[in-house]
């Protein structure tokens, strides 16, 4: 269950964060805002995106777009989405679930820049009930210290 393996790395790796599964999905931005009462910018969302033959997850703001022209320059190729069953692959998560953590097998993992306004960050656990807040600090770290810039804000 993809729950339980976001809860046991965590457990190992960063054992003083928690899991915090909720009655109410968090499987949209705009749903998992509404629970955590935050701004949908604040939910990170993952992606897991294929350029040539490389796989790997970005994480960014929730309120951001992937940016062909942005990623292309960032990954050094025109980026693509992958669908559902590559995601769970690759991942182990379903949609709605998505994150960084728990995966099963290493991955590079990319953080957005546009994540850096805020201090704290609300990614998936694992689950479409499932989420964990933490530092963004801390999410980097995790993720492994890689940064880009692949993706655009709507003004407004």
């Amino acid at each position: 269950m993809s729950l339980d393996t976001v809860r046991a790395d965590l457990a190992a790796r960063a054992p003083d964060l928690a899991v915090i599964v909720t009655e109410a999905s968090t499987a949209t931005v705009r749903l998992a805002a509404d629970v955590h009462g935050c701004e949908p910018g604040q939910i990170a969302k993952t992606l897991a995106i294929r350029v040539g033959d490389e796989e790997f997850l970005l994480v960014t703001r929730g309120d951001a777009r992937l940016s062909n022209q942005k990623a292309k320059a960032a990954f050094g190729g025109r980026p693509r989405m992958l669908g559902p069953e590559d995601v769970l692959r690759l991942t182990s998560h379903h949609v709605g679930g998505v994150c960084p953590f728990g995966l099963p097998a290493p991955l590079t993992i990319y953080c957005d820049v546009s994540l850096k306004i805020y201090g704290e960050v609300i990614p998936a656990g694992g689950s479409t009930h499932a989420s964990v807040r933490l530092p963004l600090a801390r999410l980097v770290e995790l993720c492994g210290g890689k940064w880009a810039d692949a993706c655009e804000v709507a003004e407004g």
